[in-house]
Order: C-alpha cells, then structure tokens, then sequence
C-alpha cells in the first residue's frame, strides 16, 4: 500500500489511496501515525462486523501469506494536473 502526504495550511494531511483512508497531523510524523491508526482501527472494525473480505476486496487488495495484504494494482506515474474551474 503506498501513502500520500500533503500540507493544507498549517496541517499535514497523509492518505492511502488503496483504502481510500486519510488523516492529518501538526507534522509529518503525526500525520503518518495518525494515518496507521485510521487503517488499524477500520480494519478491526469491518473485521468485528464480518465485512473485511468485502471491504479488502473493493479496494483491489488481497490477501497475501503470513497476514500481508498486497494492492492488485500498482502505480506507474504521478503527474499533477491543473483544471480551470
């Protein structure tokens, strides 16, 4: 799985585009910890409701030996863009 990290303002906002999950910090570090613990904690909770086979395999990502989890898709490029709107 990959991570992106931004700042917005004065905040560092950190996603994960496989799980489609993102979160923010003062910093960098707290970003990307905050970012951990937002996986961990959806992870846990569509597992406690029986929906994490469905959830994981929406994202595109499955399941890999010794509880890994791989992405079924892998990124070639990264170009920004710009839209006039």
């Amino acid at each position: 799985m990959t991570e992106e990290i931004w700042k917005e303002g004065n905040m560092y906002v950190s996603y994960c585009p496989e799980l489609d999950i993102s979160s923010c910090g003062k910093d960098i570090l707290q970003a990307k910890k905050n970012l951990l613990e937002a996986i961990e904690i959806n992870i846990e909770e569509t597992r406690s409701m029986g929906t994490l086979d469905q959830f994981l395999e929406q994202c595109g990502i499955e399941e890999m030996a010794d509880d890994l989890m791989g992405a079924r898709k892998e990124l070639v490029g990264f170009t920004p863009i710009e839209v006039a709107v």
